[in-house]
């Protein structure tokens, strides 16, 4: 098996796959990588599952020397860290390569590999992303924009009568109370920056149906109200970052 870590603002996702899929996920708290809380739940997770290689995506930069340090302390494998330069397979037109996020290059080499070109993948995390993978296949840039919690989030902590909320599916627009109304504002207001989004690329692009790839936390709530979303595939940045080792595999 290998070891794939996807290491985001909050949480760490972590995936062990083959030559075919991904075939178990979970995750940690990135913060825990400092205390060593996460290194000891990532060795009861992985347990006696025999590790042949590690390939990391990290946006935290502090961290990721944590990672590669338990993965030589434990397994004794290479550990192949994703980036403009060790992508393979999907090529890149891209001002500055080195700057785009690796969580996004996994994204886009995934969503490519499953669906071909044009594709953009819309990535619900801490903030959303906009990735776009044009008809040459070739990654060309996207959008960044807040995420649906950090909105919420913003709106309790720069608040004093606001709550923390648990943004969730809603009947109606109309909240009968702060909750309800902060959530329809979520469940109802958020679809329509994204849907905003995807429609002007399209537009600029000159594209009439790219498909179009959700993956994070708030997915399949999303696709709920954006049509335009025709896959949801939760294990999306597992999967590129599967497919990049595979790549690494391969003879040259």
């Amino acid at each position: 098996m290998w070891l794939l870590v996807d290491i985001g603002n909050t949480h760490t996702h972590l995936g062990l796959g083959n030559e075919r899929r991904v075939v178990r996920r979970g995750q940690v708290r990135t913060a825990d990588w400092a205390s060593g809380r996460a290194e000891a739940a990532l060795c009861r997770w992985v347990g006696r599952t025999f590790v042949a290689g590690a390939v990391v995506a990290s946006v935290v930069p502090r961290v990721t020397p944590s990672v590669r340090r338990a993965v030589r302390r434990h397994w004794g494998v290479p550990c192949l860290e994703l980036n403009a330069g060790t992508l393979r397979g999907l090529r890149i037109d891209y001002p500055r390569p080195r700057t785009i996020g690796a969580d996004r290059l996994a994204n886009a080499l995934a969503a490519w590999h499953r669906v071909g070109a044009p594709v953009v993948v819309v990535d619900f995390g801490t903030a959303v992303t906009f990735d776009v993978v044009d008809e040459r296949g070739c990654y060309i840039g996207g959008v960044i924009a807040p995420g649906l919690e950090a909105m919420t989030d913003y709106l309790h902590e720069r608040t004093a009568l606001l709550p923390r909320i648990r943004v969730r599916r809603c009947r109606s627009v109309v909240g009968r109370s702060t909750v309800q109304a902060m959530q329809a504002g979520a469940y109802y207001g958020y679809p329509g920056l994204v849907r905003a989004v995807l429609t002007e690329i399209q537009r600029q692009m000159g594209w009439t149906g790219a498909a179009v790839v959700a993956t994070g936390g708030y997915a399949r709530l999303m696709a709920e109200r954006v049509p335009e979303i025709r896959h949801v595939w939760p294990d999306l940045t597992l999967e590129g970052l599967r497919l990049t080792w595979l790549a690494h595999q391969a003879p040259a």
